[in-house]
Parts: structure tokens; C-alpha cells; sequence
């Protein structure tokens, strides 16, 4: 009846948009929770847990965003051979980075992580900075990266938020609460983070995200942030990665080309053309196209 009533009281401040409270017990339990779970359970195995290379944990970062896992692991070993360094990154021409990407999808992380590389090099010395707001600087890398990057590689801790972690704090402790705001989440990973081991503790919070995800009803539903990604068969984003496909096969291809190869109509070819020279993809030659 007790912890019904205290889910109870968290959901009404929730809704109303005041920060929640935690007494030393619910937080010592809850860590104990999870640890516990990660300890009999975690994913202690994925390559990228298994390094402090802060560029491999960048990659692993970039290459996770909206990816699962097991769909990861091969691409992130075959970059990691590819491109070791920031260095090699950097040097390489964009046609390489992209074929090691196809499969992936969202080809603009791809070219923002190769941006990154060259700015780690001509900005930090080929080295990955450890400063918060320089990670942030650095293209295709936004709050959660760079907070996963400054715990992952360097054992510092940062409150931060991404998709398992908000879905472990809405289950535990807004059960009963709906359109909840990160906002009202942020303060409880602050409290409950581990400070002494962070790496551990997000590790362990994102496996029991995951766990949850698929033994209980996806509590992000019940986020005010949750939005259903829009279908990728017959969507712009996938014309996108058929043009990038085809100009990578068959460099200085038109538009009409394009149109005929993807079964697209010629002005939604010229569009995604358009956008694809100006995000930095393609270089356009009089009518033909060719990766940047």
C-alpha cells in the first residue's frame, strides 16, 4: 500500500511538473535493482564495453542512435578495422566511410562522424577531448553522446537521459503517471547516479531498460518526448539512401538517371539531390553527381 501510494504521489507531481523525491532507502534499493540485474544479466560482451578508447566509444555512441544493438556489433568491428583512429577517419575519402556504413541507415551520421574526426584531429591533436562542451562542438554529437562518451571512456559522471534510461525511471517510479516530462526525470538520474563508477551504472541502467522493454509494455510510451518513427518503405528518407547507394556505384549519374534506377519521380530525385549536396554527400558536376 506504501509504495502504491508513494507511485501515486510521484505521478500527481510528475503531471503538475514538480521535481520528484527520493527517501536513501528507495534509492538504495533501486540501485541494488538494477546492479543486481546487470550482474546475473548484462551485456558484459558488446566490443565497445569492453574498451576506454573514447573514438571507439564515440563511434559505438554514434552508430547506436536509433540502432539495435546486435544489428551494431558487425559494423562497429568492421569500422573499428577500417578506421582505428581519428586519424584514419579523417584522412579517408567519404565514398570509403559511407560504404561502411550502408546497411545502417541515417547516412548523415556516417558523414557527421567523419566530420567529427577531422575536427578531433585539426582541433584536439587527433585525441578525443575530454571537456564536455568541446565533445558537444563536435559534429553529429548532442548531450546524451557526449555525457555517454565523458562516463564510458573517462569515468565521469553526467545526469544525462537517452531511450533505456528513461524508460527504467518512468517504470520504476511513474508507473501510474502519463505524457511525463524529462524534466521531472533528469533530477531522479542525478540522485540515484553513481558517481564513484558511472560507466557501470549506465551500463547496468540501459540493459535493465532493455529487459524491461521486453518483458512489460514500453514505458516510453508514457513520455511527453515519445514519438513513433515514421515508416522507412516509400518515405523520402529511404529514396535518400537509394540515391546515395546508386551514386556510390555509379559516380557522375544524373538526375533522369536516378529517377529510372529508383523508380522515383524526377523532382523528388532533384530534392533529395539537393539536400544531399548541401548536407556535404554529394559534389554536383554540371548534371552529374558524385560522393563529396
Amino acid at each position: 500500500m506504501a509504495g502504491r501510494r508513494a507511485r501515486t504521489q510521484r505521478a500527481a507531481r510528475a503531471e503538475s511538473g514538480a521535481p520528484p523525491a527520493l527517501s536513501a532507502e528507495e534509492v538504495s534499493a533501486f540501485r541494488e535493482r538494477v546492479l543486481g540485474h546487470y550482474r546475473e544479466h548484462g551485456r558484459h560482451d558488446l566490443p565497445w564495453r569492453l574498451t576506454r578508447d573514447p573514438y571507439a566509444v564515440l563511434v559505438s555512441e554514434v552508430m547506436l542512435q536509433q540502432t539495435q544493438v546486435a544489428r551494431v556489433v558487425p559494423f562497429f568491428e568492421r569500422w573499428m578495422d577500417a578506421f582505428p583512429t581519428p586519424d584514419a577517419l579523417a584522412a579517408a575519402p567519404l565514398d570509403a566511410v559511407l560504404e561502411h556504413w550502408q546497411g545502417l541507415g541515417y547516412n548523415r551520421r556516417a558523414v557527421a562522424l567523419k566530420r567529427a574526426g577531422e575536427a578531433i584531429v585539426c582541433d584536439h591533436g587527433g585525441e578525443v577531448p575530454r571537456d564536455y562542451d568541446a565533445l558537444l562542438a563536435l559534429p553529429g554529437v548532442g548531450p546524451a553522446t557526449a555525457s555517454a562518451v565523458l562516463a564510458f571512456a573517462y569515468g565521469e559522471a553526467r545526469p544525462y537521459i537517452e531511450t533505456n534510461i528513461r524508460s527504467v525511471y518512468l517504470h520504476e517510479f511513474f508507473a501510474d503517471a502519463a505524457e511525463v516530462p524529462d524534466s521531472v526525470i533528469l533530477p531522479l538520474v542525478e540522485v540515484t547516479l553513481d558517481r564513484d563508477d558511472p560507466r557501470t551504472w549506465y551500463y547496468a541502467l540501459m540493459d535493465w531498460g532493455v529487459h524491461l522493454k521486453r518483458t512489460v509494455p514500453n514505458p516510453s510510451c508514457r513520455s511527453r518526448h515519445h514519438t513513433r518513427q515514421s515508416a522507412f518503405e516509400g518515405s523520402h528518407r529511404q529514396l535518400r539512401a537509394r540515391i546515395v547507394r546508386a551514386v556510390m556505384t555509379t559516380p557522375g549519374t544524373t538526375a533522369p538517371e536516378l529517377a529510372e534506377e529508383t523508380g522515383a519521380d524526377v523532382a523528388a530525385v532533384e530534392r533529395a539531390l539537393e539536400e544531399l549536396v548541401v548536407e556535404g554527400f554529394f559534389a554536383e558536376e554540371g548534371e552529374r553527381y558524385r560522393i563529396a
